[in-house]
């Protein structure tokens, strides 16, 4: 039931497993550079949010630029 030198061999130069190894680091990049931003930037999104709904709430244009 074993496998025999010449399937290893072929397993071995495969290169299917490359390029899914190859996806995989850029989604693991992908994935940082959103979390990072996600970081860096969540302050000043969640300020803007606040002051368009404290503008929608209040019915006020002043300071709703």
């Amino acid at each position: 039931m074993g496998l025999s030198m010449t399937e290893v061999l072929a397993y071995l130069g495969d290169e299917d497993g490359a390029s899914a190894a190859e996806y995989a680091l850029i989604l693991a990049i992908i994935g940082a550079s959103i979390a990072a931003a996600m970081l860096f930037l969540g302050n000043s999104i969640s300020g803007a949010v606040n002051n368009a709904a404290n503008c929608i709430s209040n019915h006020s244009t002043t300071n709703c630029g």
